[in-house]
């Protein structure tokens, strides 16, 4: 049995190639970006109006005050999407500017429509009154002062979200290059396993496959259920493997069949295949049989996770997840830090993922209470939980009031953080 951080390292060494596609920027809602991407134009393209208002020379007020007013005609006006002012500015001259609207460039300042006095009045308005000076640049979006040309808009390994559409099309971005999905087949193991709706007392319904098929949208892959293999289909499993080696597909993941009891046939028929890495069982808690094996000169590799409902859900977290984002490119991921509401006693030499509730108090801190029913077969508390809380090995109490490492159980935290 090995620690959970060579476990990891063990999976960093076996990382895949992924394949890259081009996809519509209008469809690329949570793929993964294989590349920096570049603006290719400044933004704002021209210097624009900030306010709807009157845009004039600022040195035209340098004089004025109180007792020294101005009456400045308005000349025409400009509502966004016009093309560029052509005419040619006269001193005290204005025009009438709209959100958005270039603004001519022999004028450097915007005057706000709340706080214009019209000439002869509001409704036919000749001119505007000015009593004071007005500096230069008041309320003007320069070019280029969000981005210029050849920033970076969006960083390699991003998952795209809404914002980033945004961006996108806001530059004109068609489409952009991105890892291609991992291709994940799913088996089930075990003679009690069952998709029926009404089960014996022996039967258990085939949960894992709906949870983890679930998860593929927040977890970036695609799913395909390969059915249920039973106790005697070693060579059924077998067969599957080999027609992986020649297929699209990138892992397989089973569901039970990874202990040691005399069916668990996963690992045993994993060893008849040539491996260059491979690992069984780990010391954490839930999910300890845990196996992996990456097939040698093939990028293909096999998880085997528990069959319980919930060491499965944990070991899929912290073991798959984690190797996805490697072969998607993406940055490890970061936990979030929250206190500990109650104490909890754990094994030394054991990482624990334990089932928790994420509160925020009423001054703004996040507390984490570990919850009751900390054993793998309890669903109540995982339907309780919001959070997974990750307590490392090297220390067996943890103390109220200490910071602790804490993931989502169901997406990422880089979507939130």
């Amino acid at each position: 049995m090995i620690s959970y951080n060579k476990s990891k390292n063990i999976l960093k060494d076996s990382i895949i190639k992924l394949d890259e596609e081009f996809v519509n920027t209008d469809k690329c809602l949570n793929r993964v970006t294989s590349k920096n991407i570049y603006v290719q134009s400044y933004y704002p393209a021209g210097d624009n109006a900030a306010f709807d208002g009157y845009a004039i020379k600022s040195n035209d007020t340098n004089r004025l005050n109180k007792k020294i007013y101005k009456k400045f005609r308005i000349i025409g006006s400009i509502a966004a999407g016009s093309k560029p002012l052509k005419k040619k500015i006269q001193k005290f001259q204005t025009v009438e500017i709209m959100t958005g609207a270039l603004v001519p460039k022999s004028f450097d300042t915007i005057i706000p429509i709340e706080k214009i006095d019209f000439y002869p009045n509001k409704k036919k308005p000749k001119y505007i009154l000015l009593k004071k000076k007005i500096l230069r640049f008041e309320h003007i979006r320069f070019k280029g002062s969000d981005y210029k040309k050849d920033d970076l808009l969006i960083s390699k390994g991003t998952i795209l979200q809404s914002n980033h559409i945004l961006a996108l099309k806001t530059f004109g971005i068609k489409k952009i290059k991105v890892k291609k999905k991992p291709q994940i087949l799913f088996f089930s193991t075990g003679n009690e396993i069952t998709n029926k709706k009404k089960i014996s007392d022996w039967e258990v319904r085939n949960s894992n496959r709906y949870y983890i098929q679930s998860l593929n949208q927040n977890f970036l892959f695609n799913f395909k259920d390969g059915g249920i293999l039973r106790d005697n289909q070693s060579n059924k499993f077998k067969s599957n493997i080999n027609k992986m080696l020649n297929s699209k597909i990138d892992l397989i993941i089973t569901s039970g069949a990874v202990s040691a009891g005399k069916f668990d046939f996963v690992p045993n028929t994993i060893k008849n295949f040539k491996l260059s890495n491979y690992f069984k069982s780990v010391k954490i808690r839930p999910g300890k049989p845990i196996m992996f094996a990456k097939i040698k000169g093939k990028p293909k590799v096999v998880f085997g996770l528990p069959g319980n409902p919930i060491s499965s859900a944990a070991c899929f977290r912290f073991f798959v997840y984690p190797y996805l984002r490697s072969l998607l490119g993406m940055k490890e991921e970061l936990p979030f830090k929250a206190i500990l509401k109650n104490e909890f006693v754990k094994k030394k030499d054991f990482t624990r993922f334990v089932k928790s509730k994420l509160i925020t108090t009423k001054n703004g801190k996040l507390e984490v209470k570990i919850l009751k029913g900390q054993e793998s077969f309890r669903i109540k508390s995982f339907i309780h939980s919001n959070i997974w809380v990750m307590l490392p090995s090297g220390k067996s109490k943890f103390k109220k009031g200490e910071i602790v490492d804490c993931f989502f159980p169901n997406h990422s935290n880089k979507i939130l953080f």
